[in-house]
């Protein structure tokens, strides 16, 4: 029996994959995950009434599965294919800026070496956002005067992949 490859989808570089099953199974059929005409994995085993999964995939690419019926050898492709798709993080630039200043001045400036269109950058104070977010601009960007002590970072986030990556250094 025919039955729909799940799953699939759009992941952050190094994260943990996504997941690819099929929706339901039969007893006595061996499941194989294909990414191309590349065998991925061992075969499963049907259980019937059950939705079987081949875990987590973190190669980029096409994925069907092809059903075999162990006693016979006879074999069928399962319904459709899912794509695996790996998206980058944003690029890593240098924290800027920061320094000491007298107080009741006006603070000390912090900023980015340089930003990407499309991400959005977070300074961070402690673990905990600093200020509002600053789009990147494709050059370099500040935060403005800071005027609480402490170590600063930033977190970039790609605003369309929602993934995200630490900024080099601190202020």
């Amino acid at each position: 029996t025919v039955f729909a490859v799940t799953g699939g989808g759009a992941y952050c570089s190094g994260g943990p994959g996504v997941p690819i099953g099929l929706s339901n199974s039969t007893t006595g059929v061996s499941y194989q995950l294909y990414r191309g005409t590349v065998a991925v994995g061992s075969p499963v085993s049907g259980t019937t009434g059950s939705a079987i999964t081949f875990g987590n995939q973190t190669v980029a690419g096409s994925y069907t599965v092809l059903g075999t019926i162990t006693a016979t050898g006879c074999s069928i492709n399962m319904g459709g294919s899912v794509s695996v798709i790996i998206n980058p993080l944003p690029a890593v630039f240098n924290v800027t800026g920061g320094g000491s200043y007298c107080s009741g001045g006006t603070g000390v400036a912090i900023g980015l070496a340089n930003s990407t269109s499309g991400v959005s950058y977070q300074l961070m104070l402690a673990g905990s956002p600093s200020g509002s977010a600053v789009s990147g601009t494709g050059g370099a960007i500040s935060f403005g005067l800071r005027t609480s002590a402490g170590t600063y970072t930033v977190i970039a986030t790609n605003t369309t992949t929602t993934c995200t990556n630490t900024m080099t250094g601190s202020a």
